[in-house]
């Protein structure tokens, strides 16, 4: 489905929550780079995160809203989905850990029979069904894994290992779907039963966080079937 077209360059919600806790930002309309026509309302490219002072990076640290970027493993994961839609057609999807939603509503568009989403913060739950609407697909969003109800045929992960400690996800992911994918930047190269890797490629979270080389090598992982 083709996106909507939005006059609205900001919207003002998401504004109001980020400036909350970062009193510069903005929740601007952004056009993703390795995306075509799918939009988001991400965190303002002219943020001044290089000349925050210590109150301000304290203020970042303590509210990191993830959800205002679309971070590399979400624009790989959603040009994959584009490029192989038959991973999601007609089938119900549970992106995990949405952030933004992009995954989602790659998946929306890519065909998925139902979308449903869950983040921990509620902040990155309204931006998951703000941006849905905005590119005119619907995704149902819950706060927990676990009250997703119905059975899931495949689950999408993107960018939730930043921390091995996350490694155990993998098998409760398998016990809930059929099948997962997992695009991810930071755990290099990871060997778990029931899964095999399907390839690398390059990206950048937007707006740019101006990354080292080696987080903008993305590879996707399938789990399951």
């Amino acid at each position: 489905m083709e996106s909507k077209v939005k006059s609205a360059t900001e919207n003002t919600e998401l504004s109001r929550l980020l400036q909350a806790h970062l009193p510069l930002a903005r929740a601007e309309l952004s056009e993703l780079p390795d995306c075509a026509n799918l939009q988001l309302y991400l965190l303002n490219a002219d943020f001044p995160q290089h000349e925050l002072s210590a109150e301000q990076m304290h203020a970042v640290l303590n509210y990191p809203a993830y959800w205002a970027f679309c971070w590399a493993s979400g624009q790989v994961l959603a040009s994959f989905l584009r490029e192989q839609p038959q991973w999601v057609r007609g089938k119900r999807v549970l992106d995990f850990g949405s952030g933004s939603g992009v995954a989602g509503i790659a998946a929306a568009r890519a065909g998925a029979r139902e979308v449903v989403a869950c983040d921990l913060d509620p902040d990155a739950r309204r931006a998951t069904a703000i941006n849905a609407e905005l590119n005119g697909v619907g995704i149902d969003v819950h706060g927990d894994f676990d009250s997703c109800s119905d059975d899931i045929d495949i689950i999408l992960v993107a960018d939730v290992l930043y921390d091995r400690e996350n490694l155990p996800w993998l098998d409760r992911f398998l016990q809930r779907a059929p099948a997962v994918l997992v695009a991810d930047s930071r755990v290099r190269d990871f060997s778990h039963p029931g899964y095999r890797r399907l390839g690398q490629w390059e990206s950048t979270t937007f707006p740019d966080l101006d990354e080292s080389a080696e987080f903008r090598r993305v590879s996707v992982y399938a789990g399951g079937q």
